[in-house]
């Protein structure tokens, strides 16, 4: 239901001789005392960060473990194992090796479509359930009102997506009886720790059930920005399959919470939930704290809106560049693909005195080519003299949650990291 913003990582440049290679150059380059060199070890170097760091006394396995540092691995011999067990799974793709997922009929749920290739290409022969319920966007309570929204938003028609979603949630509702072993495949965004919560919650109180693993990530080493699976090669998928643990009760029970916090008209239990840290899966608290930045700060706008307004501050960008720019360098924990922050810059432009405008000349391009320019209301917002919801904007959702003018509002203080209303 939105496009694709992920470019896969080809993890076959990352390779040990390489490594090996580039830990002697820095070497040299500490032993020089290069600036750029120096910056890195001070960056990445325990001993530097404690001031107790000697260039002169400076080592081949003080080099290495910078190297490994910078490539997102604890130490060298980490690096050096994750670069063989990498290698040993491209081999055992190329040699046509017996599916890792052989050993009983399973199914791979991921919400979305992003690997549903790479794990054939990775050799899963297990079935592949597509689970992509945008449940930041409500009102969850209402399906046919929930896919009438995300319809309007993704530029598709509501009963194609309501036919899309029933199917989805038909297929995880028996998948405890079809299958011996369900995986369930995410990373640490809210698109996907909602996703899983709420497919979790689908296998609580069931009387039988299968095996339930997950394989929940927030980081690849080599991969400076980890934003998502998709990003990965098939030798990295079948690399997390080995590292996939089993989902225990309280891990259900975690979902199931959180699926009822997240339907609740107030946000104060799915805050409480993240303020005590999700033990079960640490990742996740992360993801609802990032969902509850959506709920209107002090200025009523979002954490997306705010962003969107701050970048445009700097000069007019076509919404393809502003959303590369928000989704890349701004936002911490990104979880929209562009059709879904296209629909957030349109409701921006739904209020009489909207804070970004569309240059005329750009009207008959295609959205992603429209140029747009922040306006005074716009620099009224980001400077606290104007509050959003005093300009009746269009009625939104945060899971839940609803917001929209007239009313008591639910907002986020970013200060405290509170919810309050």
């Amino acid at each position: 239901m939105a496009a694709n913003r992920l470019q896969r990582d080809d993890d076959r440049r990352l390779n040990l001789e390489q490594q090996k290679t580039r830990a002697k150059e820095l070497l040299r380059a500490v032993r020089r005392s290069e600036p750029e060199a120096l910056a890195r070890v001070q960056a990445h170097h325990p001993q530097a960060r404690e001031g107790s760091f000697s260039v002169e006394h400076c080592k081949l396995s003080d080099a290495q473990l910078v190297i490994a540092r910078e490539l997102g691995v604890a130490s060298w011999p980490k690096l050096k194992a994750h670069i063989e067990r990498l290698d040993r799974a491209r081999d055992a793709i190329a040699d046509g090796r017996a599916a890792p997922d052989r050993d009983g009929p399973t199914v791979h749920i991921r919400c979305g479509s992003d690997i549903r290739q790479p794990l054939k290409d990775a050799g899963f022969a297990g079935d592949f359930l597509e689970f992509s319920d945008p449940l930041w966007l409500g009102p969850l309570s209402d399906a046919e009102e929930h896919a009438r929204i995300i319809a309007e938003a993704a530029g598709m028609s509501p009963a194609a997506v309501a036919t899309k979603l029933r199917r989805e949630h038909d297929e995880l509702a028996v998948a405890a009886d079809r299958y011996g072993r369900i995986v369930v495949w995410c990373e640490h965004d809210p698109y996907d720790q909602l996703c899983l919560a709420r497919v979790l919650a689908e296998f609580v109180g069931r009387a039988r059930l299968p095996q339930i693993e997950l394989i929940a990530v927030d980081g690849f080493p080599a991969i400076e920005r980890f934003i998502g699976l998709g990003q990965l090669s098939p030798a990295a998928l079948r690399l997390l399959w080995e590292g996939r643990i089993a989902v225990s009760p309280r891990l259900l029970a975690l979902g199931a919470a959180v699926w009822d916090a997240l339907r609740d008209p107030s946000p104060r239990a799915l805050h409480a939930i993240a303020a005590g840290g999700t033990p079960e899966l640490p990742i996740m608290a992360g993801a609802l704290v990032r969902h509850l930045h959506e709920l209107p700060h002090a200025n009523g706008l979002s954490a997306t809106q705010e962003a969107a307004l701050r970048v445009l501050r700097g000069g007019p960008q076509t919404v393809a560049q502003l959303f590369w720019i928000v989704d890349t360098q701004i936002d911490t924990l990104p979880f929209m693909g562009d059709l879904f922050f296209a629909a957030v810059l349109r409701d921006l432009q739904r209020v009489k005195r909207p804070p970004i405008r569309v240059h005329e000349d750009t009207l008959s391009q295609p959205w992603p080519r429209q140029r747009l320019s922040l306006t005074p209301s716009g620099v009224a917002l980001l400077d606290g003299g104007l509050d959003w919801m005093s300009l009746d904007p269009p009625e939104r959702w945060v899971g839940g949650v609803r917001i929209a003018p007239g009313g008591p509002v639910w907002r986020w203080s970013k200060a405290d990291q509170l919810v309050y209303g």
